[in-house]
C-alpha cells in the first residue's frame, strides 16, 4: 500500500457522483493521497473536464446508481465507497418527487447494499443541511429534530436513516455528512444545481444583475469545497463515527446582499440586484454547529470565507462555463 494512501487507512475508493463539482475536488484529493479511485457517473449534471487533471490516474465508469448491478460492479474490492450521486436541486425534487426518489432514495441503498455485499470497510453519504428545514433554531446542531421541507430534504433524511440502520443491522461503517452551503470553482453556474456564488460570479463577469430571490437578508453558511473533502476524508478514517451524522460548515454566515456587495467589489462593480418573492422552501437563515465535528473528526475550517471566495473567482474568471 502507498505510504500517503495508509494515512487515509485505505487504499481502493469509489466516489459516486465523482465528476461532479464536490466529487471531482474529492477524487483528486484521494488520488494525490496515493489511492486506487474508481469513480461512477452517469455525466447528467457532472463534466468529464472537471477530472481532466488526474483522466489517467483513475477508472471512470459512466453509470447509474440506479442500476444495483453497475454499483455492485464498480464498488467490488472497494474498502471505502464516498457517497455524492445525487439529484440536488431542491426545486426539481419539487417538480419531480417519484423520479429524484428513485436516485436519491433507491440510489443510496443501492449503494449501501453493494457496501455491504463486497464487505467494505467504510461508506461516507454526503447529506444536507436542508434536513432541518425552516426550525429558526441557530445554529443547527444535529440533536435537533428534522423538519424536512421538500423531497430532496426527506430523501437525503432517509439516506442518513438507511446509513444508521446499516450500521446497527450490519455493522458497516457509515457516516453521514451535513453539508451546509458548498463553494469553490467547478461549480457550474449554469446548471439548476448550481449555487448562489457560482451564479453570483457568472452575473458579475458578465455585468448582469443578479435575481435575488426574498429581501437578500437571508443567510448562509458558506464552507469552501476543500474543508468539505477533508472533513470527508476525516469521516472515512476516523473512529467512533460511525452511524452518526455530522455537519459540515463553518459555523458562520452571510447574508446575500453583503456577498453580491463582495463579489461586485472584486470585480470592480456597482450593480443592484434584482429581488423576487422567495422560492418554495428557502429558509431565512443557517449556520452549522460544528462542534460534533470537530470533537468526533477533528475538523477544523481552513479557509477564511474570504480567502475562499477570492480562490473561487480567480477561477470563474480563467474558466468561464
Amino acid at each position: 500500500m502507498n505510504g500517503a494512501a495508509m494515512t487515509f487507512g485505505f487504499e481502493k475508493v469509489l466516489v459516486t457522483g465523482g465528476a461532479g463539482f464536490i466529487g471531482s475536488h474529492l477524487t483528486r484529493a484521494l488520488v494525490e493521497g496515493g489511492c486506487s479511485v474508481s469513480v461512477l457517473d452517469n455525466l447528467s449534471t457532472g463534466r468529464l473536464s472537471n477530472l481532466e487533471k488526474v483522466k489517467n490516474q483513475i477508472l471512470f465508469h459512466q453509470g447509474d446508481i440506479r442500476d444495483p448491478e453497475t454499483v455492485n460492479q464498480v464498488a467490488a474490492g472497494c474498502e471505502a465507497i464516498f457517497h455524492l450521486a445525487a439529484m440536488v436541486s431542491v426545486p426539481q425534487t419539487i417538480e419531480k418527487p417519484l423520479e429524484s426518489a428513485l436516485v436519491n432514495d433507491m440510489g443510496t441503498l443501492h449503494v449501501l447494499e453493494a457496501a455491504r455485499r463486497t464487505r467494505a470497510r467504510r461508506v461516507v453519504i454526503t447529506s444536507s443541511s436542508a434536513v432541518y428545514g425552516d426550525d429558526p433554531q441557530l445554529p443547527k446542531n444535529e440533536d435537533m429534530n428534522p423538519k424536512p421541507l421538500s423531497p430532496y430534504a426527506v430523501q437525503k433524511l432517509s439516506g442518513e436513516y438507511y446509513a444508521h440502520l446499516y450500521h446497527e443491522l450490519y455493522g458497516l461503517k457509515t457516516t453521514s455528512l451535513r453539508l451546509f452551503n458548498v463553494f469553490g470553482p467547478k461549480q457550474d453556474p449554469s446548471s439548476p444545481y448550481s449555487g448562489v456564488i457560482s451564479i453570483f460570479m457568472s452575473k458579475a463577469l458578465s455585468k448582469i444583475p443578479p435575481l435575488i430571490y426574498g429581501d437578500g437578508t437571508q443567510s448562509r453558511d458558506f464552507v469552501y469545497v476543500k474543508d468539505v473533502v477533508k472533513a470527508g476524508l476525516l469521516a472515512a478514517s476516523a473512529d467512533k463515527v460511525a452511524g452518526v451524522a455530522i455537519n459540515v460548515g463553518t459555523g458562520r454566515s452571510v447574508d446575500i446582499n453583503l456577498l453580491w456587495d463582495m463579489i461586485c467589489q472584486m470585480n470592480g462593480l456597482e450593480m443592484k440586484p434584482r429581488y423576487a418573492a422567495p422560492r418554495p422552501g428557502d429558509i431565512p437563515a443557517s449556520v452549522a454547529d460544528i462542534q460534533r465535528a470537530e470533537s468526533l473528526l477533528g475538523f477544523k475550517p481552513q479557509y477564511l470565507f474570504a480567502k475562499g471566495l477570492e480562490q473561487t473567482f480567480e477561477w470563474y474568471k480563467n474558466n468561464r462555463l
